[in-house]
């Protein structure tokens, strides 16, 4: 009898909700009752999913190559998640600011952990090979890589090092864009010009980059912190947690993908260029572009050496602070 009153409580909490909307009961009981019942993998699309690596070539570390690159775009999508809902939260509830930014370390943590699959995980011959057949595709090339800074902080800071004293907040996005950092590590060498992989990356992202950044002006994570009340501002939790997304981001991660390039890229006889042609020698050290998301959170001592600290088995941010 008990369990029967609960049902009836239940439908008629339902009758109540789709009347509300001008929707009838009945009809959604009768597609609950002819509908198949969920699967996992249907839930996730698990055929989709495991149908989405396509090798170019017919070496088989091509694979790994691509599951990791896609494995790595769903966790950057994962930070966009958290970091998109910061930009939105006008509660200024300092608890929940944390939280989120410690889910986005989090992920931070796992990518970075799991980078061995690529510095340690394929054959850098195999690698040599089949590379040659993912011209002028990059890395590089990554929107979401992007949009996670672009979400993190203002365009001010995202100036290329050499150039960011000219810049501030008085310049307009669309000025300030065209000097970011990134650029500079996909131009040719000799010649200055744009490589093939910029210039496509630029022509099919450079709206999307230009609308959120417009988006965001002024609203920017870091911006969230600014405006914080001092005592709120002040938060010890808070401000580690800053400081760790700002090592992950912009040390720790770049200096994995240092790592992989030297160990596949690197020869005592030459040095290979990426397959986007991109700089990297020049592009990835971290001490090189000085990127910092959050700099009030750091003693300037910090920023100074930003991207020098390197030990055995690559940063301990959580020992930094």
């Amino acid at each position: 009898m008990e369990d029967k009153a609960q049902i009836e409580k239940q439908i008629q909490l339902l009758g109540e909700k789709f009347s509300d909307s001008g929707q009838n009961l009945g009809a959604y009981l009768d597609g609950l009752l002819y509908q198949r019942y969920l699967t996992y993998w249907d839930y996730i699309h698990l055929d989709t999913l495991l149908s989405l690596q396509v090798p170019r070539t017919h070496f088989p570390d091509e694979e790994i190559f691509i599951m990791y690159h896609q494995i790595t775009e769903l966790y950057f999508k994962l930070i966009l998640h958290e970091q998109k809902q910061l930009v939105e939260d006008v509660s200024g509830n300092v608890v929940s600011f944390t939280e989120k930014l410690n889910r986005i370390n989090n992920y931070y943590k796992a990518l970075i952990s799991s980078f061995s699959i690529m510095v340690r995980g394929m054959e850098p011959k195999q690698f040599m090979r089949y590379r040659m057949a993912l011209l002028p595709a990059s890395g590089f090339q990554s929107a979401q890589y992007r949009m996670i800074e672009i979400y993190a902080t203002s365009m001010e800071q995202l100036v290329h090092a050499s150039e960011r004293e000219k810049f501030s907040s008085e310049n307009t996005i669309e000025e300030l864009y065209e000097h970011m950092y990134w650029k500079k590590g996909a131009t040719e060498k000799t010649t200055g010009e744009k490589t093939l992989t910029l210039k496509q990356f630029e022509e099919r992202y450079t709206p999307r980059f230009l609308r959120i950044a417009h988006q965001v002006k002024g609203n920017t994570i870091y911006d969230k912190y600014l405006n914080l009340p001092p005592e709120s501002k002040d938060n010890k939790a808070l401000r580690k947690a800053l400081q760790l997304m700002d090592l992950n981001a912009n040390v720790n991660w770049p200096l994995m993908h240092l790592g992989s390039a030297y160990r596949y890229l690197n020869r005592e006889s030459q040095e290979i260029e990426a397959t986007g042609g991109t700089n990297w020698k020049q592009y990835l050290p971290p001490g090189f572009q000085k990127i910092v998301f959050f700099p009030e959170v750091h003693n300037p001592e910090t920023i100074e050496n930003w991207g020098k600290q390197w030990v055995e088995h690559g940063l301990n941010p959580e020992k930094q602070h």
